[in-house]
């Protein structure tokens, strides 16, 4: 199978969100990825998809993450590649573009938190160098405008 990676652009929502919906399981509306999609910042962020036969397979999004108690950090905010696609080295080359991504901003500490249910993804990880931190619980509040 032939593939390669690339920045994502704008023509590339569509795919995103069936990615998103079908292989992740988040379901979305096209717009809100398309705004997303306008927002990004590339001076904090970067998102790279792998396209094989001029169709998206795959993408990783990973931004700059700062605290107050730790170096800057790269994180992966999503990674996901199509279902028929996986173990074909195509999530090895997204994260591998993550990866130059955080080293040509100066940054040298990758990050990812991967859903306790997920363990394909957590041996996926850990066959590439990641070492697992610590369990979490993820917490979050609906805010009213």
């Amino acid at each position: 199978m032939d593939w390669n990676v690339r920045p994502l652009v704008a023509e590339d929502a569509a795919a995103i969100r069936e990615i998103c919906s079908e292989d992740l399981g988040y379901p979305c509306e096209l717009d809100l990825v398309k705004s997303k999609i306008a927002g990004l910042d590339a001076a904090r962020e970067a998102v790279f998809v792998a396209l094989a036969d001029d169709k998206c397979i795959g993408y990783i999004h990973v931004e700059r993450y700062d605290t107050l108690y730790f170096e800057t950090m790269a994180n992966i905010l999503g990674i996901a590649v199509r279902k028929n696609y996986q173990a074909g080295g195509v999530g090895t080359a997204l994260l591998a573009a993550a990866e130059d991504w955080a080293r040509s901003h100066g940054i040298t500490l990758m990050r990812v938190i991967s859903g306790e249910s997920r363990t394909g993804a957590h041996a996926f990880y850990e066959s590439r160098g990641y070492v697992f931190g610590k369990k979490q619980k993820n917490f979050s509040k609906h805010l009213q405008a």
